[in-house]
């Protein structure tokens, strides 16, 4: 219970005439005394809170950036109308900044026996599940001057998922894969391509394409035609350990490693190839397997958006160790990870060839334009200097990517913005040198 803002405003006006006309006791009675009872009285005419049956329903899950309506339906079972304020409380990153008092907080009108809706629209800055916290109701009396208040438990989960940016890519990719594949160009012969059909010869062919037995049935030369690999098995697996909570502009390298993984899952399911996704430091913090082309994506972004990173350092023998247990078959394995010296030379490069013997590998890292427009700096004694910085960053970074190279291994580095096509772009490649 609590004295409202008018309560208070009444007894201070009451205390004018009180300090003019009788300074005493009788004069402080005379003018709370009656203002004591009517408080009493809005006190029990306000309907209770413990009795309101409170529930909850709407969205379940939205991307980040994007908003989620979540609706509080309040059910009055008393005889007395109910006016209230009622907030609706969250984590503080399920608003904007500065937003929370505005979309949190609710006035409402309940009639004796009836229910009303509100709708709390929660905005996320963060990926993950954002559970509601108690809904507080403070019931006014009909006069204003008192009211009751008293907090409910209502569950509810709403899931925030990676926001996928890099999904405006995937028509320019696709219209590629479909070269590639052969649906907006001739149909082409390369090796480790699979055989697609058979067609008659046209002068200009290469007569190595030709099928002799093929030929011998018929009265016309015939000879085959290829397309890209199908059915084959991607891993893509997210190094979540201290090096992936480092923060590129206004995100975690993680974010910007998980939309990379997105488009190319995308892009891989739209090819016919199984893809699957492991995220490892020094354990297995979420892994998605079996899926169908379909369910894929879906299953992709839902396991995504409760990883954080992990400030530990990563088992590099574990990662890949689990990465090859989780990929029996000869598959394209595709590690976001680190460029840093210390933690490839000392816990990825020794470990390396378990991944490569049996399996094509593709490193994919962020890189961060602040070090570029540091490469480029200069006009000052302190720019030079930072320059001269970002140069020898850059050429440690290239370093160990061509020891990686040297074992086999595709190299992608990357800014955020151009870490999705780029990877997509890499795959691409691959699949048309028939080297998955």
């Amino acid at each position: 219970m609590a004295l409202t803002g008018r309560a208070a405003l009444l007894t201070a006006l009451g205390s004018i005439p009180v300090g003019i006309l009788d300074p005493g006791w009788t004069g402080i009675l005379a003018v709370n005394g009656p203002l004591a009872l009517a408080c009493a009285c809005d006190f029990a005419l306000a309907a209770p809170v413990r009795r309101l049956v409170l529930s909850r329903s709407g969205d379940t899950s939205t991307r980040l950036g994007e908003t989620a309506d979540v609706t509080l339906t309040i059910t009055n079972p008393t005889g007395r109308p109910l006016r209230a304020d009622v907030r609706d409380a969250w984590p503080p990153s399920s608003w904007q900044p500065g937003s929370e008092v505005e979309a949190s907080r609710h006035r409402v009108t309940v009639p004796a026996g009836e229910r009303r809706r509100l709708t709390t629209r929660l905005r996320p800055t963060r990926r993950g599940d954002r559970q509601a916290d108690r809904v507080t109701v403070r019931s006014y009396g009909p006069l204003g001057l008192f009211s009751r208040q008293g907090s409910h438990r209502v569950p509810w989960s709403v899931r925030v998922l990676p926001p996928f940016t890099s999904r405006k890519h995937l028509p320019s990719k696709l219209a590629r894969l479909r070269e590639l594949d052969g649906r907006t160009s001739v149909l082409i012969r390369g090796e480790g391509t699979e055989f697609d059909s058979l067609r008659e010869y046209i002068p200009g062919d290469d007569t190595r394409s030709i099928d002799w037995r093929a030929t011998a049935r018929h009265s016309a030369v015939a000879v085959r035609t290829w397309r890209p690999e199908r059915d084959r098995h991607i891993l893509l697996v997210l190094d979540t350990g201290r090096t992936s909570a480092g923060r590129v502009g206004d995100a975690p390298r993680l974010d910007a490693s998980m939309d990379a993984a997105l488009l190319l899952a995308a892009l891989a399911s739209r090819a016919g190839d199984r893809v699957a996704l492991l995220a490892y430091d020094r354990r297995v913090r979420a892994l998605v397997q079996g899926r169908s082309a379909g369910d894929v994506l879906p299953s992709l972004v839902d396991a995504m958006a409760t990883l954080e990173p992990e400030l530990v350092e990563t088992d590099a023998r574990g990662l890949t160790a689990t990465a090859v247990r989780t990929a029996p078959r000869r598959s394209l394995v595709v590690l976001f990870t680190t460029l840093d010296a210390a933690p490839v030379e000392q816990g990825l490069l020794p470990a390396l060839p378990q991944l490569t013997k049996r399996h094509t590998v593709l490193v994919a890292s962020v890189a961060d334009p602040h070090i570029a427009r540091m490469a480029a700096a200069r006009g000052t004694t302190e720019a030079v200097y930072e320059a001269a910085a970002a140069a020898q960053a850059e050429n440690e970074r290239e370093r160990t990517a061509e020891q990686l190279r040297r074992h086999g291994v595709t190299v992608v580095d990357a800014t955020p913005e151009k870490l999705a096509p780029a990877v997509a772009d890499a795959y691409l490649a691959l699949k048309a040198a028939g080297r998955l």
